[in-house]
């Protein structure tokens, strides 16, 4: 039996983990429903009455209208992207509170939902290739017309293709379902009227209308059946508002008049988002702000090209080799990080039109004699990885004998200069001068700019066309309109502003997000624990039963966790599963993934080994009284067990937390990456590296001191 102290102190313990963890979430639930919060869920490819703009919010007709409806009758809204098939069904399993996503209002529909009055007349058309002959619903016999699955579109293509002969292709969303038509797979496409005039007449889409406009139904937003009248009844009410101030018609003519405004950032025929990959350490190119921000020539670039061409992006960064193998697995769509094109890397990826002209340079130390390259012989040279300095000091260094040390980022690599162990460093040009005249770093050139490669932006080989046409579309109309000039100018020009970097300084401007990263360790680790303590006990308890096939699963789970490097696991999580398994995983499920299923191995020891621990004879003698194993367990052996497991579990604890910092190599920006990345733009790593080392141990220093306290209440029992 547990000790009344014991079993006073464990509850207090699980107490204080859920209020960490689910606290913050509660308290935000509570003054959610408070505020009158209503989730609304709606399409994400509906333009122009829903989709996704280049900065990544919906926007559109029915967006708009829903948020000025919120204003006027004062609730709040939630908005829920899901896909019309799935907004539907959410609102039937009343996971949502209502669907606005250009709805029409049907007799059949009448029966799951509740309608708002009619906020939209549509009507349907029929369209096709711009180059296409057919004119009329009797061309379509014997061929394959495209429509869009809960449309009136869908509808009416339903009630004539009989009558026709033709048969159709459901889409999920009106993208697809176009470029379907383009494609030739379909002669035609059944939409409702104001979305396929959207995209043909505002985003010159090479479709033509083949029909006059068929009388269609009304749009309406809906609540389930019997449900939310409160709701409704303020919808209608902000509706006829809306309509009597003239915002309603505010609304629609932006949308749907006789120009389109470039400065919506709609998209451009598809609404997709497109999720980016990038280096983390390559300023200019690509580093962080002081507010947490990812800038420079690489991701103002990629931004300016989403927004000219309509599409969204999602910055992913991962450093560059975990960008180039998150590429190669597919987990993202593309790679913009200062990529030279080669001939070797044309074999795996596809690239765009070159977008940099760069070269390469060799820096020493502020007050060095090297001069050039004869007087590296028998030296060691500082080269970052995947770079044309990489490449270029390993074509020559055989020729001038001199060996290198191949560094993940350029911060680290300049700071092993400065401090001597290296006698210089190859660098891609505009970097170097970057770090050196706009950042003050104690390096000086001492060669020519040598002629170098092209900076390129890469998809995976015969990957996403699509998205590198718009790339090199939108990168051309960036070079004749003098945006691109204008993104180059301030991150190369001379007004460039610099960082404190005095420890107190630093401390000063990144504050935020050092306390963003620790935040992140901190959560992830408390997950992954209590992931891996529910896993280990299990196996735990598999290695000290007396079923041996329970023992071997132990055996063999616990041999391989401990026999790969956490660093291999990652890998293995992060790039490997996906591609095996078609899947896409976040750095941060992936991260928990790792260190719950590494955790856990070394907990199941730590339950084992408490077990163990325990005299044997204390077993014996409960089973000499006749309890049963399980009961003899639970009752006489744990309770000694989990006080002798304590201290160990704590321990793993915090060498659990130490070990997020590996978690950086796939792009998780825990506190370790937080510094590096700091150190990126500032390239202030002395002080950086102390900072982060205090934060460590100060939240080192708390859990052991809680180990104490608990370790002595235990012993007191």
């Amino acid at each position: 039996m547990l000790s009344k102290k014991l079993r006073r102190t464990l509850p207090m313990i699980v107490m204080a983990l859920t209020l960490f963890l689910f606290g913050s979430s509660k308290y935000q639930e509570a003054q959610a429903a408070e505020d009158k919060t209503f989730v609304i869920a709606t399409d994400t490819t509906f333009a122009p009455f829903e989709f996704q703009d280049a900065s990544g919010e919906y926007v559109g007709i029915d967006m708009e209208l829903m948020k000025a409806i919120a204003e006027d009758q004062g609730f709040k809204i939630e908005i829920k992207p899901l896909g019309f098939n799935a907004a539907v069904q959410a609102l039937e399993a009343k996971q949502v509170d209502g669907v606005i996503a250009g709805m029409s209002i049907t007799d059949a529909r009448k029966q799951t939902f509740d309608f708002s009055d009619p906020y939209f007349e549509s009507g349907v058309v029929m369209a096709v290739a711009a180059d296409s002959n057919i004119a009329s619903y009797e061309d379509l016999k014997g061929k394959n017309v495209a429509v869009k699955t809960g449309t009136e579109g869908y509808t009416f293509a339903e009630s004539i293709k009989a009558k026709y002969g033709f048969t159709t292709t459901v889409f999920e969303d009106s993208a697809n379902m176009y470029q379907d038509v383009i494609a030739g797979n379909s002669v035609a496409a059944f939409e409702d009227y104001p979305v396929m005039a959207y995209a043909i007449e505002g985003q010159g889409l090479p479709l033509k209308l083949a029909t006059e406009k068929e009388a269609g139904s009304s749009y309406g937003f809906a609540v389930a059946k019997n449900t939310n009248p409160e709701l409704l009844a303020m919808f209608n009410a902000g509706l006829a508002n809306l309509k009597a101030n003239g915002k309603y018609q505010e609304i629609q003519e932006k949308y749907l008049g006789t120009s389109t405004d470039a400065s919506l950032d709609v998209p451009a025929g598809n609404g997709k988002t497109f999720i980016i990959a990038t280096d983390t350490t390559f300023a200019p190119f690509e580093f962080q702000d002081a507010n947490g921000n990812y800038v420079g020539i690489d991701m103002d670039l990629i931004r300016e090209i989403a927004k000219d061409q309509g599409f969204g992006i999602e910055i992913r960064p991962l450093g560059f080799n975990a960008a180039l193998q998150a590429l190669e697995a597919k987990q993202v769509d593309a790679v913009i990080a200062g990529m030279s094109i080669t001939d070797e890397r044309k074999q795996t990826f596809d690239f765009s039109e070159p977008y940099f002209e760069s070269g390469v340079v060799m820096a020493v130390a502020a007050d060095s004699n090297i001069a050039g390259y004869k007087d590296l012989k028998g030296k060691n040279v500082a080269v970052k990885t995947g770079t044309e300095g990489y490449t270029f000091a390993e074509s020559i260094k055989a020729k001038y004998g001199f060996t290198t040390t191949v560094f993940e980022d350029s911060a680290n690599m300049y700071q092993d200069v400065i401090a001597g162990n290296s006698v210089a460093a190859f660098e891609d040009y505009p970097v170097m001068a970057y770090a050196i005249e706009t950042q003050g770093l104690a390096l000086k050139l001492a060669t020519e700019k040598e002629a170098g490669s092209s900076y390129g932006i890469a998809v995976a080989k015969g990957e996403n066309a699509e998205l590198l046409s718009m790339i090199n579309i939108g990168l051309a109309n960036l070079q004749a309109n003098g945006k691109y000039k204008e993104i180059e100018a301030r991150y190369l020009g001379s007004a460039t502003a610099t960082s404190d970097t005095s420890f107190l300084g630093l401390i000063k401007e990144n504050w935020k997000v050092l306390l963003d990263g620790l935040g992140r360790t901190i959560f992830i680790t408390f997950i992954s624990i209590l992931i891996a303590l529910a896993l280990g006990i299990v196996i735990g308890l598999f290695s000290v039963s007396p079923n041996k096939a329970l023992n071997w699963i132990a055996t063999i789970y616990v041999d391989i966790m401990r026999g790969v490097p956490l660093i291999v696991l990652a890998f293995f999580v992060y790039f490997s599963i996906p591609q095996l398994m078609g899947i896409r995983l976040t750095s941060t499920i992936a991260g928990i993934i790792t260190l719950s299923l590494n955790a856990a191995a070394y907990l199941a020891e730590i339950f084992r080994g408490g077990i163990k621990a325990v005299d044997v004879g204390q077993m014996e003698a409960g089973r000499s009284l006749g309890l049963p194993y399980q009961t003899t367990m639970n009752k006489v052996i744990l309770p000694q067990a989990i006080r002798i497991m304590i201290p160990s579990f704590i321990n793993q604890f915090v060498i659990t937390l130490k070990d997020t910092s590996i978690l950086s190599i796939i792009g998780l920006v825990e506190l370790t990456q937080t510094g590096k990345i700091i150190i990126a733009r500032t390239y202030a790593s002395g002080n950086m590296w102390l900072i982060i080392g205090i934060m460590y141990i100060v939240v080192i220093t708390v859990l052991t001191k809680v180990s104490k306290q608990l370790e002595r209440r235990l012993k007191n029992d």
